[in-house]
This record gives structure tokens, C-alpha cells and sequence, in this order.
């Protein structure tokens, strides 16, 4: 069944496919079987939604990244766990790669234009087997601005793994740098609450803002209603992060199965 599900996926999945490598690396872990019976908004705009009771928690937990921390495995991983979620089983295995904890966030895109098909992340350190196997279902079941992933999409499929580091506080909301920082910020909405958003790095980027566009965005994602004015502006506290960052696409992780099995 796996066989002819990933047969039948190759035939749609090299006509539409984009290929993004973004690591390289000459030995990759080979992805194990996993066992199978037979069988709108713009990205950016709301990039991300976040998990947990805080964007801003003490990472005194988090460990340093290495060169060797960030894997396609991990991405690969999250399509195993992806498939045998849809086929009603269990993956099966636990990954080779490190299981330290890590905040983390999964992002599922789709087609040639990659649009946004699910993105859900923690900023609670959690161990990376445990936190990919959660939020690779999460992101693409969960996210409640799109429907629940389907088995036929999972041929145009692109999965984002973003392991986040490097939390320091900003001396006010535009103390980060475009492309480099990613931001989370709590503030006043002058009514009732603090509220809390987060966008990930390459998010201003992409859209193309700069830092008055993307705090403004990132505010009326974070729920406020009204006019931005100075005072709103002043009560933002603002947490910058780094994220290192991996992508796969469906026919990367197709490659990779016919390799083992061929």
C-alpha cells in the first residue's frame, strides 16, 4: 500500500514540484518505512500560530545549536509522521536525530506557489522527537485559519522544520533587524488585556515591509482592533529570536524513499 500510494504521488508530484535545498549534507539518514495499509491569507500575514501559555518563557533550558543540529531528517520525519497519521498509524520509530529540547515550530506549504497550509510552533522548550511528532500533526490539522490536510495534498506538500534560539529582549519594538530576527511581542490593547503575537524570521522579509509595517501587521494579528497610536506603540514589550531553519519537499522526501528501497 505505501509503495502504491508513493507511486501514484510521484506521477502529480515531479510535473508541480519546486525543488528548495537548503542544506546539503553528504550523508543523510535514510527514512524508515512507515508501515500503510491500502488505501487564505498570504504568507506572512498570519504566518504562525503559537502553542503554549507564553510567548515570552525563561529558555535557560535550551541548549546551543550546532552546525549538525538543524537535519532534513527532522523534515522527513514530519512527512512519516504526516502519512501515517492520514493512514490512522503510528509511525513506528524513533528518530536517529538529537532529541534536545528545543522551542519549535512546523510549517506545512503547498503547490508551485507555496502558499501557507498550516504552521503551529511552541515556544516551550521540548524534546525534538516528541515536538515534531506533536506539531507536524498540529500544524497541519490544527491550524484553525485553513481545513485539516488531506492525503491527496500530500504530494504537493513542502514541510518547514524551525528550531528557535538566541532569546534576547529589544530596547523597544523596533530594536531587530529585518531578516535576521525573529519577534514576539506582548502589549496593551488600551481596553482590556495584554495580548502576545509572534512572527518568524523570514517573515518581514518576504512580505516586504519594513520595521513600522511589520510591528503594525504584527499588532492587529495580535487582536487590536483599534487605531495604532503612540501609547500602544510604548507598552509593546519585544522578545527577538533566531531560528535555524530546514525545508523538504514531498518529491525530496519521495527521492529519498526510492533511494533506500531501490
Amino acid at each position: 500500500g505505501f509503495i502504491k500510494l508513493l507511486l501514484h504521488s510521484s506521477k502529480k508530484t515531479y510535473s508541480t514540484s519546486h525543488i528548495h535545498h537548503t542544506h546539503t549534507h553528504t550523508h543523510m539518514q535514510q527514512p524508515r518505512q512507515v508501515p500503510i495499509p491500502n488505501h487564505n491569507n498570504a504568507m506572512g500575514v498570519k504566518e504562525c500560530e503559537q502553542d503554549g501559555a507564553s510567548l515570552l518563557p525563561n529558555h535557560t533550558e535550551q541548549p546551543p545549536l550546532h552546525p549538525s543540529t538543524i537535519l532534513p531528517e527532522m523534515c522527513y520525519f514530519c512527512f512519516d509522521v504526516l502519512i501515517s497519521y492520514l493512514y490512522k498509524q503510528d509511525v513506528g520509530y524513533s528518530p536517529s536525530f538529537t532529541d534536545a529540547s528545543f522551542p519549535l515550530f512546523v510549517t506545512w506549504k503547498i503547490g508551485i506557489d507555496k502558499k501557507l497550509r498550516g504552521c503551529i510552533g511552541t515556544f516551550d522548550p521540548l524534546p525534538l522527537h516528541k515536538g515534531l511528532r506533536d506539531y507536524s500533526i498540529k500544524s497541519s490539522m490544527e491550524d484553525t485559519r485553513f481545513h485539516p490536510v488531506t492525503l491527496g495534498e500530500v504530494h504537493k506538500l513542502e514541510c518547514s522544520v524551525s528550531l528557535l534560539t538566541n532569546f534576547t529582549p529589544g530596547g523597544d519594538c523596533y530594536d531587530w533587524e529585518i531578516g535576521v530576527h525573529g519577534i514576539t511581542i506582548e502589549f496593551s490593547d488600551g481596553v482590556k488585556k495584554r495580548r502576545k503575537a509572534t512572527y518568524l524570521p523570514e517573515v518581514a522579509l518576504e512580505q516586504g515591509w519594513d520595521r513600522v509595517e511589520t510591528i503594525t501587521s504584527l499588532l492587529k494579528k495580535g487582536g487590536l482592533k483599534t487605531p495604532v497610536t503612540q501609547p500602544i506603540l510604548d507598552s509593546i514589550s519585544l522578545t527577538r529570536y533566531q531560528t535555524e531553519k530546514c525545508r523538504v519537499s514531498y518529491r525530496e522526501y519521495l527521492d529519498l524513499w526510492y533511494n533506500k528501497n531501490s
